[in-house]
């Protein structure tokens, strides 16, 4: 995916940290050779309602069935139409969602309380089993759930009281509980989801859900549009428009000239070439705020010149990353050595946070040291075919830059473009990856929780696309993962980040803030990466 692809495709700006303590806080960032910035917390309240707006969007969804939405596109539609069981806030805090509350009595036991007086958009009520089924789901092999591993320690899933559901698994899973505020803990009609059968989610069908937003109509390649749901639950959250579309413009420079022009009301990641430019324009204001998000370069085969970890250590040394946070993004990033960013570590230990990030291997750029490394392992001349796309001028300035690192170091780098789409499918299509070394992510993280990022690249999991393998590392994380206090998980996170520094399964080259554009027309919402998940469409309103 993109970034988490760019999901499971997708960075902040130079000399900031991405820590909660700095959003609304009036702290600027000054990214090198470019302007300044500020974190925000919010944006200025709308006046009132508006009739509809117009929402930008990169790519097409792959789908709005829950069980596939993962990656950017997909989740910033769905989160306006569904609803999961937890809340992820635009601080990255928790607060309930369709869950009233939750307990967890045992190391494998999370008791969930399920909201009463909650109607799905066709009008039916949510009930427990709805709940059951939904997650369920996750687990059904015929299903092939993008999101199976947030489930892969589920025992049983059970309704165990009027208003109650209870999850058992077979061993401690501190991870499981988090990403219920995420596309994981999605609530959808269980009768609505067998009538559809494989068509749940698609053009056809879309999703029926409980969010402040209803499906309205997709047409493929073009727009989706969504209808104000006017019996949501939550009456804070009530739409104050009464149609969302969101158009899909797979060219970044149309994207750009349409939200100039004032065509396209609003977008999140903004692409980077552009920012200064809508900075400058009087038709709308560029927004920066909370991320947790790290720019990476993915091994995607360890069976290649990649393998040795002497070639990933010699072209990560071979990256000029301050040069190439200022032509990438124009210095709106700060480079960066760890996979994740310090936004994901609130909940942890500050002394294990400053170990994850101070107490790491040095990369910095090195060409002659590059060139031995290479020379050492037997690798030069060796041909890596780095697959990417144009999904924003700098997607096309990382290939053109880790293209030319290669050369130096005496290897054969040759750049592969794919198409937007195809480009996804990479993230979620294993097919797709064969013949290819090397591809670039903004992968996001869904929960203020390193070891989610970790998790991923333990042996035989679906994202390490490499299957890179080491049974230190998988052994620390798996410790990790069964550690229900986050201070001492935190320590372990910092171990399992040392190692994939010194290994480069991945390799980090720099976070970004989230980036957002509001037309003159619209304001409300927080520039946050809350937005994969929550309801944030709900808060635009009509600007002075």
């Amino acid at each position: 995916m993109t970034g988490r692809r760019m999901r499971r495709a997708a960075t902040a700006g130079t000399a900031i940290l991405l820590a909660a303590g700095l959003v609304g806080c009036g702290q600027s960032a000054v990214g090198k050779d470019a302007g300044t910035f500020e974190l925000e917390a919010t944006t200025p309240a709308p006046v009132g309602d508006i009739d509809s707006f117009t929402w930008a969007l990169g790519t097409e969804p792959y789908s709005l069935d829950p069980a596939y939405a993962f990656d950017y596109n997909d989740n910033t539609v769905l989160s306006n139409v569904c609803d999961s069981l937890l809340r992820w806030n635009s601080d990255l805090s928790v607060s309930p969602g369709l869950a009233t509350a939750f307990d967890h009595p045992d190391p494998l036991t999370w008791v969930y309380t399920i909201r009463e007086g909650v109607s799905f958009h066709d009008g039916t009520e949510m009930t427990p089993n709805d709940v059951v089924v939904s997650l369920q789901r996750h687990l059904d092999p015929e299903v092939a759930s993008f999101w199976y591993d947030t489930f892969k320690n589920v025992d049983t899933i059970e309704q165990t009281g009027e208003h109650e559901v209870t999850v058992r698994t077979v061993v401690p899973d501190s991870q499981f509980n988090q990403l219920m505020s995420a596309a994981p803990g999605v609530i959808q009609s269980a009768a609505s989801t067998e009538a559809a059968g494989a068509d749940y989610g698609n053009q056809s069908t879309g999703v029926n859900c409980t969010g402040p937003f209803s499906f309205g109509e997709w047409r493929s390649g073009e727009s989706i549009t969504l209808n104000r749901f006017d019996d949501y639950w939550d009456p804070e959250l009530r739409a104050k428009a009464e149609q969302l579309t969101f158009v899909i413009l797979t060219d970044a420079n149309a994207r750009v000239n349409a939200l100039q022009t004032g065509e396209i009301d609003g977008a999140w990641t903004i692409p980077s070439n552009a920012i200064d430019v809508l900075r400058a324009s009087d038709t709308g204001s560029v927004h920066f705020g909370l991320n947790a998000t790290v720019q990476s370069l993915i091994v995607a085969d360890m069976d290649g010149p990649l393998g040795d970890v002497r070639v990933r250590q010699a072209l990560t040394m071979a990256l000029d990353r301050e040069a190439l946070v200022r032509a990438a993004v124009q210095g709106y990033a700060t480079p960066t050595d760890a996979l994740t960013p310090e936004s994901v570590w609130i909940n942890g230990d500050p002394e294990a946070t400053e170990a994850a990030f101070e107490d790491l291997p040095n990369h910095d750029y090195d060409l002659d040291e590059a060139r031995r490394l290479v020379r050492e392992a037997g690798a030069e001349g060796a041909k890596i075919t780095y697959a990417t796309a144009s999904l924003d001028a700098s997607f096309d300035v990382i290939s053109q830059a880790v293209a030319s690192a290669g050369a130096e170091i005496g290897l054969d780098i040759e750049i592969d473009t794919r198409t937007p789409n195809a480009y996804t499918l990479l993230f979620s299509d294993p097919t797709a990856l064969e013949g290819v070394d090397l591809l670039t992510t903004r992968w996001y993280l869904s929960s203020t929780d390193p070891l989610e990022m970790y998790a991923v690249l333990r042996t035989g999991e679906f994202s390490n696309y490499g299957q890179w393998s080491n049974p230190e590392f998988d052994a620390i994380v798996n410790e990790a993962l069964q550690t229900d206090d986050p201070y001492a998980r935190s320590h372990l996170a910092a171990e399992a980040q040392r190692l994939t520094s010194e290994e480069l399964p991945w390799i980090p080259l720099f976070d970004v803030p989230t980036t957002l554009w509001l037309g003159e027309r619209i304001t409300g919402v927080d520039p946050s990466i809350y937005y994969m998940y929550y309801p944030w469409a709900a808060t635009i309103g009509r600007a002075e």
